[in-house]
């Protein structure tokens, strides 16, 4: 390896041009810190292609020249390595003289800096450098300025050991065995064996590349293979889809469709066939009808004119007992006047006792006006109401559903109540509907289901005391036994409320209900709903349903007129006599004698009293007639209109059931004509219809796979949308092309098998290589050994290192590493980065293993090697120590360290460069100054 002679810096940083004598084994450069000693390193480091210290950079020290070209020139010894070779470190480069010019070209190019280097015979200057064109001097870039150096001497391993950082002399101490083995051979090892095993490596690496290329493309020809297999799959599918198509359109759908209608025609006849055996079922039964209707004509008839006949017996007794009354009334007046004169005269003689008989009169009068006022009130209500019914349809609301229904009227939202919407349709259960409904007949049924929340506000607001329900549904099929059955609905329910009107059964008697499982009612409204049995019984002058509600109401109303005009009658007569007689008292008082009107009126109170009991005894008769006139008549009108709404329910349903069975006539000669039609066009299709195509046999497997005419048109709307899509292959040379892919894959699959035999052979001859490069691996080992056990006896360390296992296995030799031990002053073996050593020891250990890197086979010296501040933290002694370890191995070093008041870090070297400062006022540095230790050889010879 060469050695450097002289320096010289050109706008390097802060120096404007500096030339430094290099020519000497070691070289300290001394200066107080930031006096530029990193950067003299640094400039060797560039001029030598290597990295500058963190985080430094060749452009930093260039810009801060402020020049637009900056150089960095050296002269190296070219001589031979050692005495028994000619081999010159820059033979390669066909330079053959004792000195060689490295130069370093830095300038400005587009705003950035760059790097131009060039070796050139002997010693240069500058200015001849910059005379010659780049052609001559052949300038080059960093890598293949790192590739001439390395052949010349300064290899990969030395460089990354040259670029060390300030303060990390100790770095190669602290190499793990794997990595100072893989050093060590990176310097010593024989690059030709090196060379093989790595070309044998390539060649492996490269055949093995080759197969996994062939590999690649065979797999990729048979993904190809496989898209053009799809391809083909696709291509018969479609053309199994145009053959299905073309199938169904013609063939298929036709002969289904035909087949389809001719069953269909077929249950139609058959259906025609029961309609009309079923419309003579419902003729016969129509006709039995009739005579039930016939006979509830009769029946009707007959309770009307019974009705008619006690109606009109009945009136003539109210004649009788009117004319009966009227004969009765002044006997019984002549009677209880000769019995008032009779009381009157026993108290004329007495004033006191006539007085007290006045107020007691007067007493009971009050009473009797009190009692006759009040059935006079009831009267006079019971007028009002019948008087309300007039021209009504329905009964009266009561005043909460009045208000809430202005209220919801006002604000637009339609509704009804239940009362409103449900009627009975059988009286003979209206006591039981009633009953059922009187705590949900003011139930409010909205019209829109939006209305619910203003609907509630208002309720809300009313407090009315009933619910409030969204629209209702569609009435679901009644049980005829049940009390659904027997309404009649005008719009729709909520579903809880048809629920409950369907579940409760009608039953003749509670004892008919307790043999039921569910819940049942009486007409008299006696009903069980799993909690108990109870009645609900409404009477007839609250019903709410329907019109016949209404006459309920109105003749509810005139049985209390007449009931309390019967009242009347005998207290106002009473009222009468108290009057008369207190005007009797009073007449006494003012001196009428009663004794004198009894004398004078004997004879017509005798009479009265003769012919009283039989009067009376007349009208008690007349009156009993009446009454049981009354009661007949009652129960004949009863069975009146019970008659008459069986009459009208049975004409009606006999109506509708006669309308119905001609509507079935009409439509039933219309599907004969239109059947007896479609006969014809079927016989007509079945002609055009090729006989193999409509067998039995063909018609049942076509009914086997398409089941119907339907299913066979949704089979052929899915096979044109399949075949719409643009997934499918259409060309039909993709068939073609399978093969001729097929032929390929064969073909690369016999080339693949080629490469796999030849990478085979690959990795044999890799595995010879690799012998050869284990057993130069073993001999670079022991050399290295060799040196630095050397090394270490003359610095006063024993050194012992440990050769590695190596195997003929890469991953062995990617694990293979070199164990070295140091023992210093006999205290005991310690490794390479125990932590046991210390800090003059640590630096004498990494000095051992780098400068046993450049000694060569002879031992004789080679290299150079730049340590940043190597005593730094370092005492006298250790300091002392690693001078002479410095002084022995003949080595070229080139050292730093900073201004201190310890000289021992001079005494070992042989040329001291003094840096200092710059000045804050100067643009450059002071010179360097060179001092050479007198007497002293500047270079041993090599």
């Amino acid at each position: 390896m060469f050695h450097l002679q002289n320096l010289e810096l050109v706008h390097w940083d802060y120096c404007q041009r500096v030339s430094l004598p290099l020519d000497a084994s070691i070289i300290t450069i001394a200066g107080p810190n930031g006096s530029g000693k990193t950067t003299l390193l640094d400039a060797m480091r560039t001029l030598l292609g290597l990295k500058c210290s963190q985080p430094r950079d060749y452009k930093t020290y260039a810009r801060h020249a402020g020049a637009q070209v900056a150089w960095l020139r050296a002269v190296v010894d070219n001589k031979p390595h050692t005495r028994q070779t000619s081999s010159r470190p820059f033979a390669r480069q066909l330079l053959y003289s004792d000195q060689v010019t490295l130069a370093c070209r830095i300038e400005r190019n587009g705003g950035d800096w760059q790097r131009r280097y060039m070796v050139v015979e002997g010693d240069v200057s500058i200015e001849q450098l910059t005379e010659r064109t780049d052609k001559e001097l052949r300038t080059m870039g960093v890598e293949a300025w790192a590739r001439v150096l390395s052949d010349a001497g300064l290899s990969p391993a030395i460089a990354k050991v040259l670029s060390l950082e300030q303060g990390q002399t100790d770095r190669l101490c602290e190499y793990s065995p794997r990595e100072l083995l893989r050093l060590v051979f990176d310097v010593f090892g024989d690059q030709e064996v090196l060379n093989a095993y790595d070309t044998a490596r390539d060649h492996q690496s490269q055949l093995t590349r080759e197969m996994q290329q062939a590999e690649k493309e065979l797999d990729h020809s048979k993904a190809q293979l496989a898209e053009l297999q799809n391809k083909v799959t696709l291509y018969k599918q479609w053309q199994h889809r145009v053959q299905e198509r073309e199938r169904l359109a013609t063939e298929v759908i036709p002969v289904l469709e035909w087949h389809t209608k001719r069953q269909k025609l077929a249950q139609n006849s058959r259906e025609l066939h029961r309609d009309r055996l079923r419309l003579a079922a419902h003729k016969a039964e129509r006709a039995e009808q009739n005579a039930q209707l016939l006979a509830l004509l009769k029946a009707r008839t007959q309770a009307e004119a019974d009705e008619q006949r006690l109606l009109a017996e009945r009136d003539a007794s109210a004649v009788q007992r009117d004319q009966t009354r009227d004969m009765e009334r002044p006997l019984e007046a002549l009677n209880k006047r000769e019995a008032e004169l009779l009381a009157l005269v026993d108290k004329e003689s007495d004033a006191e006792s006539l007085h007290a008989h006045l107020q007691d009169l007067q007493t009971r009068m009050q009473d009797a006006q009190a009692r006759r006022s009040v059935v006079l009130d009831k009267k006079t209500q019971a007028d009002n109401a019948l008087q309300a019914l007039d021209g009504q349809r329905t009964p009266p609301h009561p005043p909460e559903a009045r208000t809430l229904r202005q209220r919801l009227q006002a604000q637009n939202i339609g509704h009804r109540f239940v009362a409103e919407v449900v009627d009975v349709h059988n009286e003979h259960w209206r006591a039981a509907v009633e009953g059922v409904l009187r705590p949900l007949r003011w139930v409010v049924l909205l019209d829109k289901p939006g209305d619910v929340a203003a609907a509630d506000a208002l309720a809300s607001e009313l407090r009315y005391r009933h619910y409030i329900v969204e629209p209702g549904e569609a009435l679901p099929k009644a049980d005829p036994q049940s009390l659904l059955a027997q309404v009649r609905v005008d719009g729709k329910l909520p579903r809880w409320l048809a629920q409950q009107l369907n579940n409760l059964r009608c039953v003749d008697s509670p004892r008919d209900g307790r043999q039921l499982a569910g819940n049942w009612i009486t007409a008299e409204a006696y009903t069980f709903d799993g909690r108990g049995a109870r009645s609900v019984w409404v009477e007839p002058r609250d019903h709410q349903l329907g019109a016949a509600a209404l006459q309920s109401q109105r003749d509810a109303l005139e049985n209390d007129v007449r009931r309390l005009d019967a009242q009347l009658g005998p207290l106002t007569q009473a009222l009468m006599d108290l009057k008369r007689q207190i005007k009797d008292c009073e007449q006494a008082l003012a001196g009428h004698s009663a004794a004198q009107e009894l004398a004078k009126r004997a004879e017509e109170f005798a009479d009265a009293r003769q012919a009283w009991p039989a009067a009376k005894q007349a009208r008690i008769a007349a009156s009993m007639h009446w009454q049981k006139l009354d009661t007949a008549y009652v129960q004949a009108k009863s069975h009146y209109q019970v008659a008459d709404s069986q009459y009208r329910q049975q004409e009606q349903s006999l109506r509708q059931k006669n309308q119905e069975a001609d509507r079935q006539a009409a439509e039933m000669l219309l599907r004969r004509q239109q059947l007896t039609a479609e006969v014809d066009a079927s016989q007509h299709r079945k002609q055009q219809i090729p006989p193999g195509w409509r067998t039995p046999e063909a018609l049942q497997g076509l009914m086997d796979k398409y089941d119907n005419e339907r299913q066979a048109k949704l089979r052929l709307d899915s096979v044109e949308a399949e075949l719409q899509l643009d997934t499918w292959e259409k060309d039909a040379t993709v068939e073609e092309r399978y093969r001729r892919m097929e032929a390929t894959v064969r073909e690369q699959t016999f080339s693949l098998q080629d490469h796999q035999v030849k990478n085979a052979q690959a990795a044999t001859a890799v595995l010879n290589a690799r012998e050869s490069y284990i057993e130069v691996l073993r001999s670079t080992v022991r050399r290295y050994r060799s040196n630095i056990q050397e090394l270490g006896s003359l610095a006063g360390v024993e050194v012992s290192a440990d050769l590695p296992a190596l195997e003929n296995e890469d991953s062995v030799l990617a694990q293979a590493g070199l164990k070295v031990n140091f023992n210093f002053d006999g205290k005991g073996s310690i490794g390479l980065n125990d932590g046991e050593a210390s800090g003059g020891q640590q630096v004498i250990k990494s000095l051992i293993l780098l400068v046993g890197l450049l000694k060569d086979e002879e031992s004789a010296s080679g290299g150079f090697v730049f340590i940043d501040e190597p005593f730094a933290h370092l005492d006298v002694r250790n300091i002392q120590l690693v001078g002479h370890f410095l002084r022995s191995t003949q080595a070229q070093y080139v050292l730093t360290t900073p201004i201190t008041h310890n000289l021992e870090v001079f005494e070992p070297a042989e040329i001291t460069l003094v840096t200092s400062k710059k000045p804050r006022d100067s643009r450059w540095a002071p010179p360097i100054a060179v001092a050479k230790r007198r007497g002293q050889p500047v270079l041993v010879p090599v």
